[in-house]
């Protein structure tokens, strides 16, 4: 079929139709955003960067009942935990390899005092695999950053769970 016969076979009330298709969607408001500048709303439930809360007074929430370590389907959290002086036990390394997390969200539901939680960052990327493995510094660093909108995620989710 040449080129004329196709144009031939266009008719005039197809070639109406197809731009009013157009005119109508051209008029409508979009569906994309600008991406940096504009981020759609993000679920309280929504599952991104790994951190380790503490309580009001500074003392870290995760009393090492390796609750999390037991759970992960993917084994990537390591726990190790010493009694301390006072009698608690407290973790003195706490380790999760991101390369290897799947984001289920078990660890966040089986520890029993919120410690471990998945936060509302999802903008984190590195330039190696190493810095993907994440300690218990960093985790608490996170923890610190994100204290404010995980506890309002955890408060707006708290009568669904």
């Amino acid at each position: 079929m040449t080129v004329g016969q196709i144009i031939k076979s266009f008719t005039l009330w197809e070639f109406i139709k197809a731009h009013a298709l157009t005119f109508r969607y051209m008029w409508k408001p979009k569906a994309t955003i600008n991406y940096p500048f504009e981020k759609n709303p993000i679920s309280p439930r929504f599952r991104g960067e790994h951190a380790l809360r503490r309580y009001p007074n500074g003392e870290e929430r995760c009393i090492a009942c390796k609750l999390c370590e037991a759970i992960c389907p993917a084994l990537a959290i390591t726990i190790e935990a010493e009694p301390r002086d006072d009698g608690s036990r407290r973790t003195t390394r706490y380790d999760i390899d991101m390369t290897k997390c799947i984001y289920c969200g078990l660890c966040q539901e089986a520890c029993p005092v919120d410690a471990i939680v998945e936060g509302p960052n999802f903008e984190f990327s590195t330039e190696t695999r190493e810095e993907l493995i994440y300690d218990k510094a960093k985790l608490l660093d996170n923890g610190d950053r994100w204290e404010r909108a995980i506890a309002a995620n955890l408060a707006a989710d708290a009568p669904y769970r």
